[in-house]
Formats: C-alpha cells, structure tokens, sequence
C-alpha cells in the first residue's frame, strides 16, 4: 500500500468520526428546527383548530389577510418604527460610551461596572420598573411638575403616543451597556502606536474617533447593528408586560411577535395566520439584516 493510499484511508476513517461526532447534533437540528420549520410551512396553509384537531386547506389566503388586515399593519409599523429608533440610537450611544470609558478619565473602572448593571438586570424586572418611573405618579411626573412643564401629571403608560417610546427608551438604557462592553473590549487590542502616530500628525480626539477608532470597529459595528436589528424585530416580552398582553393602550404598544401569541394563544385562535406573521417576520428579519451587513462590510482596516 503507498504512502497517498495510506493517507487516503486515514482521511475517510477521520470523516466518519467526525460524522459519527456531529450526527447528535444534525438530529437535534432536525428534530427542533428543521421539521418545525417545515410544520410551520403546512400551518400557513391551513385554517387550524387546536383544540378540536382540525386542519382545513385554505391555499393562500392567510398569506392575502396580510394585505387587508388593519391589526398586522399597525404591528408591523411599531414593529419596523422600534427597530429604526433603538438600533440606531443604542449603537451610537455604545460606542461613544465605549471610547470615552476606554480612554484615561478618572474612575473609569467604576463607570464601567455602574453602565453594566443594567444587563445584570432582567428584561421583566426592567419592565416593572420603568412602568412605576413613568407611571401618573412616579419620578418623572413628579420631576416634570416640580420644575413647571407639567401643569398636571401626564399617564404616559396609557397614552398611545407616548406607551412605546417608553418602551424604547428602557430598551436603549438596557442594552447599551452590553454593546458598550463589546465596543470596549475590541478597543483593548487596538495598536497604541496609531494613536501615537495620529498623535504626532496633531489628530485631535475628534479626528482620532472618525479616522482611527470608527473604522477599526467596523466589524464590531456590523455585529452590533445585526444584533440590534433581530432583537428589536422580535421584541416581546416587553411589550407583553407593559400591555398585559393587549398591545395597548389602542394597539400604540403592539408588536408582530405579540400579535403572533395572541393569534396563536389568544382567543383569535387563528394557528395559522400566526405561523403566516411568523414566516413573514423571518424573512423581514433576513432581508433587513443582509442588507445591513451589505451596508456595513464587517472588514478591518488593521
């Protein structure tokens, strides 16, 4: 036998190890995502009765309520309008944070550790927090009348235009700390020497930001936006605890990843046109998130 024979035999015996290795995990896959996907697929084709059993071929029609149901129009425009408020907002916040944490201010260890905190936090609790902040008779009414902007308290947990950018304004503060953290920790491998160089040139620290830190985080920023996009795309929780469930006050608070449980769970009992808003939301996470990764090539200058 020759040498490449020998090398040929080895290599076949190390793939179907390998195969042997992973067939756990390709089965798991399959099991839970594969063939939930597909199960996904047949629902949006079928007007479906859990509790009796039942499921009746209906072609596309849950695909054409999409055009003509006004409830799936507001969510996704809250939906699309949250995405475009905190991504853009949290990402800047982060690493604007990030690059003056990073440099040599006093105390930055202990800013660092308070900006964290936040994460340590739960996205429920968060919730039930910024609900007493700004409820008729929490701190920021009181803050508003005491210094004159009010003339009386405001309930912006039940008024529609001001519910979600209540919403939005506790996401930003919950996940800037992580994105900043992230930020930070891909500042620590930045070479000193090029702040040295742009030091020696008299770059001043704005002109180091834009043509030093902003593109070396490039790459950072492209992960950053995509987490973002997919996050507030399916943001649920949140919403579902602000609202109890409704989507109120008049649908302001509504999400597609809400409406899918209440269509799904909710006494709509409509499976589904809720597997249909699923699919949709998939794809529209897809398409956004390939186009923002277009957008922002996740290459390094260094």
């Amino acid at each position: 036998m020759t040498k490449r024979q020998k090398y040929s035999k080895r290599a076949r015996r190390e793939h179907r190890q390998g195969y042997l290795f992973i067939t756990p995990a390709i089965i798991i896959t399959g099991i839970f995502i594969a063939l939930s996907v597909f199960f996904i697929i047949y629902l949006s084709f079928h007007k479906v009765n859990l509790f009796k059993d039942e499921y009746n071929f209906i072609g596309i029609k849950n695909y054409k309520r999409l055009f003509t149901d006004e409830t799936t129009r507001v969510a996704f425009k809250n939906t699309i309008m949250f995405s475009l408020v905190v991504v853009p907002v949290q990402t800047f916040l982060a690493l604007i944070i990030a690059s003056v944490l990073n440099s040599n201010i006093k105390g930055k260890t202990m800013f660092r550790t308070i900006y964290f905190l936040p994460t340590l936090t739960s996205s429920s609790a968060l919730t039930l927090i910024f609900m007493f902040i700004f409820n008729v008779n929490g701190p920021v009414n009181a803050l508003l009348l005491k210094m004159g902007i009010l003339q009386s308290g405001v309930n912006f947990l039940s008024n529609p235009s001001f519910a979600l950018k209540v919403i939005m304004a506790m996401n930003i503060w919950s996940t800037i700390p992580y994105y900043m953290t992230l930020y930070i920790a891909n500042l620590q491998d930045l070479p000193t020497n090029l702040y040295e160089a742009a030091s020696i040139d008299g770059a001043g620290p704005i002109r180091i930001f834009f043509s030093i830190i902003l593109p070396y985080l490039k790459p950072m920023t492209t992960y950053v936006l995509l987490t973002g996009i997919i996050g507030t795309l399916q943001m649920f929780d949140q919403a579902y605890i602000f609202s109890n469930g409704s989507g109120g006050p008049a649908n302001s608070t509504l999400t597609v990843s809400l409406l899918i449980y209440r269509y799904a769970f909710g006494t709509q009992n409509a499976m589904g046109f809720a597997a249909t808003l699923a699919i949709v939301l998939a794809i529209l996470i897809f398409t956004v998130s390939m186009l923002a990764q277009k957008a922002n090539k996740a290459e390094s200058l260094y």
